[in-house]
């Protein structure tokens, strides 16, 4: 099989030809149809995180695809069945955090794409309890992003405690910030997209958006509070000035929800307006099995659109170029049916 794999975190991907991996017991073997790029991939394969992934490995946790063989034990996934496969390999099951339905906070977890081969490749292993099956009329090309970019907004949505009515801010409009307007709508809540390109800003507008906002010529802050202010803002913008200029337009008793993870973030809060105004700051990462169950079902409802460009998994280099000059609308998915 082919796959594209980081031999030194920070070099380019090298594709390369390796046999089929076997499941073990516990696991199944997946045949990659479509794998979403993800800009957590490109900070695992430059190593921009203090926990480090250990090359070689093949990156990608958007990986959806048909189950080709079943390892010993087994049984509740079928041959030729689509599932996908996230970012949250696999948990311990019996901590406190698995148990109180908190299973992306377990300790004992393993990270597909980081802690263990990813999608990046024609086939990969997958612990058969956190493959979802994917639903009858949700396409592979559809599901890849909706299993990361999809459930990581639609569970920071719910950490938010977003009501109806209430206004939700929506910082960086690309992979994630499409699919989270979408989440707000339907969840009843007037939005405030933001983002610095003309072409996100109008897919804003496009997705239901009320209010949109170009942080390049508008303060962010001073249009949320002309607006009311934001009761939540999610910060989905990978740079770590535009987590305050976010915050700064919070009203009383607001949630700052951070999502996105900048390779040298840190946040300055103003101790005296977050304690006299209430406000919160509280960090999501991505969303348990039944999150994901959800939005596949939102999707498969057809309640949400999913916007994305196709390339093969040879272009990969050349992909994540173009990710990091900001070029990409929403998102890229390898198409790995086309042989490419």
């Amino acid at each position: 099989m082919k796959a594209a794999v980081v031999r030194a975190l920070g070099e380019p991907l090298v594709i390369e030809d390796r046999p089929d991996p076997e499941p073990g017991p516990g696991q199944v073997r997946v045949r990659v149809e479509a794998s979403g790029l993800c800009h957590t991939d490109i900070h695992a394969a430059h190593g921009d995180w203090p926990v480090k992934p250990a090359p070689p490995f093949v990156p990608g946790h958007e990986g959806v695809g048909i189950v080709e063989k079943l390892g010993a034990g087994v049984t509740h996934l079928v041959l030729g069945q689509r599932v996908a496969v996230p970012w949250l390999g696999k948990a311990c099951g019996r901590c406190a955090h698995c148990l109180s339905g908190w299973e992306t906070l377990c300790e004992s977890q393993v990270n597909t794409g980081y802690g263990c081969d990813g999608g990046y490749a024609e086939k990969m292993l997958a612990w058969a309890d956190f493959a979802q099956p994917v639903p009858e009329g949700v396409s592979a090309l559809d599901a890849a992003p909706l299993t990361c970019a999809g459930v990581t907004t639609y569970k920071a949505l719910k950490v938010a405690d977003v009501r109806p009515a209430q206004l939700v801010a929506i910082s960086g409009v690309g992979g994630l910030g499409h699919l989270a307007v979408q989440y707000a709508k339907i969840a009843g809540a007037r939005v405030a997209a933001i983002d610095v390109t003309d072409d996100k800003l109008v897919l804003a507008r496009e997705l239901g958006a009320d209010i949109v906002i170009d942080a390049r010529t508008q303060d962010v802050g001073a249009e949320l509070r002309r607006h009311g202010g934001a009761h939540a803002a999610l910060a989905l913008a990978v740079h770590p000035a535009a987590f305050q200029a976010v915050n700064s337009g919070l009203r009383r008793g607001g949630k700052l929800v951070m999502v996105a993870l900048p390779a040298d973030g840190t946040l300055q809060l103003p101790i005296f307006d977050t304690v006299l105004n209430g406000t919160s700051v509280i960090g999501s990462i991505v969303g348990t099995r039944q999150d994901l169950a959800e939005v596949f079902q939102l999707h498969a409802e057809g309640r949400t659109k999913v916007i994305r460009e196709s390339r093969p998994l040879a272009a990969v280099n050349d992909c994540i170029d173009e990710v990091l000059r900001g070029h990409v609308k929403a998102r890229i998915v390898f198409d790995l049916t086309t042989g490419g």
